[in-house]
Order: C-alpha cells, then sequence, then structure tokens
C-alpha cells in the first residue's frame, strides 16, 4: 500500500514539474514576411513595423472614472481600437472586435477598445445594447490624449502592440477582426490560438 501511495504521490509531482516546463516555453511569433503572407481581404491593410514603436504612457479612464494605462496589459500582445460613437465604420467593425476578444482573449492576448474625444455615456450604452457587446469594455480617451500618441489622425484606427507595449502593427479604418486571416495573424503573433480554440 505505501509503495502505491508512493507511486500516486511521484506521478502526480512529475505531472506538475512537466506541466511548469511546458508553460515556460517561451512563444515565438513568426517573422513579419510570414505574417504579410497571412494578410487576406481586410487584414492587406495591416503595417507590419520592421522595428518596434515607442510605447505610450497616456492616461485613459473607465466609466466610473478610474485611470488605466497601457502598462496594465503588460505582458498581454493587445489590439488597441480607437473607435467612436459617431464613426459610422467604427460601428460597423466593432461586433467583429467583440468576437475576437470572445475568441483569443485572455492571459496572452486582450482587445482593448478605446473611445476618443466626446463620446457621451448614454450613446455608448446604447450602442453597446444594440450591437450586443458582451466582451468588451467601455474606455474613454476624451481629451484625447492617448489617441494623439498614436497619431491617430482618422478613425477607426487599430494598433497591435507587443507585451512590452509597442506597437508593432496598424491599421487605418475598419476590418473583419473575426476573420480567418485576421485569427490566424494575431494567434501567431500571441500564441493565444489554443486559448481561444477551446472557447
Amino acid at each position: 500500500m505505501n509503495f502505491l501511495k508512493s507511486l500516486v504521490v511521484y506521478t502526480a509531482v512529475a505531472f506538475t514539474a512537466t506541466s511548469a516546463m511546458a508553460q515556460d516555453i517561451t512563444h515565438t511569433p513568426p517573422s513579419i514576411e510570414e505574417l504579410r503572407e497571412m494578410r487576406e481581404g481586410s487584414l492587406r491593410k495591416l503595417i507590419l513595423h520592421p522595428e518596434p514603436r515607442r510605447e505610450s504612457a497616456a492616461v485613459f479612464v473607465d466609466q466610473q472614472g478610474g485611470e488605466h494605462t497601457l502598462a496594465d496589459y503588460q505582458g498581454k500582445y493587445v489590439l488597441l481600437n480607437f473607435w467612436a460613437t459617431w464613426c459610422t465604420p467604427c460601428r460597423v467593425e466593432m461586433p467583429s472586435l467583440d468576437r475576437l476578444q470572445a475568441r483569443l482573449g485572455g492571459d496572452q492576448f486582450e482587445v482593448v477598445p478605446v473611445a476618443t474625444s466626446h463620446n457621451p455615456a448614454a450613446a455608448i450604452d446604447r450602442f453597446w445594447d444594440q450591437a450586443e457587446i458582451k466582451n468588451l469594455p467601455v474606455l474613454l480617451d476624451p481629451d484625447r490624449l492617448l489617441a494623439a500618441d498614436f497619431g491617430a489622425l482618422s478613425l477607426p484606427l487599430t494598433i497591435v502592440l507587443n507585451p512590452e507595449g509597442q506597437e508593432i502593427a496598424r491599421l487605418i479604418g475598419d476590418a473583419e477582426w473575426d476573420s480567418n486571416s485576421a485569427i490566424a495573424i494575431l494567434s501567431a503573433m500571441s500564441g493565444a490560438e489554443h486559448q481561444g480554440a477551446a472557447e
């Protein structure tokens, strides 16, 4: 009986150690050339930077007035989307961003939509309800501080950030963010494919 107990304990310890080792393996994203080959449809507009660009420390807020910065998402790949309630293409693409978050969002990847400029809370809530947005937070950039840091001259603008908070890609205009091409590119970048597939 003691032998059996020891065997069970040893097996459990070995399994735990193996799992921990597997989690420590660093994900290596594909090269820019490989990612470029994966762009199809609306994702052909995705600009991939040869070198990461500087991060932003600008403060933005939630609907309760709580302050946030992009450092809150340190360690994750982030799809930062600048939008506004009065921007028709922004409203068109938001449901696809919601579905993308449901598919890939988690420890490795996050969709972060930020309403920039003047966006009344009632208008955002009404749009969220109409579009049945269930997986995205309401975040605000009323003074355009964050948008200015990223040179957001027109909306929508979507920025891809690496885990250090640096810009590695951007797309000007709307896109189908839950398309096969988008899922493939963002999964390859972040390593979040397994997590999304399990949901």
